[in-house]
């Protein structure tokens, strides 16, 4: 597992994600601890490093 910060789409507020980097891609939607608002996560990893992350609105 990995911990990824990135702000939130949202609020603007600094939150932390743990990520399994055993899963080379992810897509899947986590509610901002914060503000409570549902953000669309997209990831990808190579060699168990994050290569890829966007953290978008629902509303895009």
């Amino acid at each position: 597992m990995k911990e990824h910060f990135f702000q939130c789409p949202y609020c603007c507020e600094t939150i932390s994600m743990l990520l399994d980097s055993s899963q080379l891609e992810q897509e899947y939607i986590e509610d901002c601890e914060v503000c409570c608002n549902p953000i669309q996560i997209k990831a990808k990893f190579e060699n168990l490093e994050i290569v890829i992350f966007k953290a978008n609105s629902l509303e895009q």
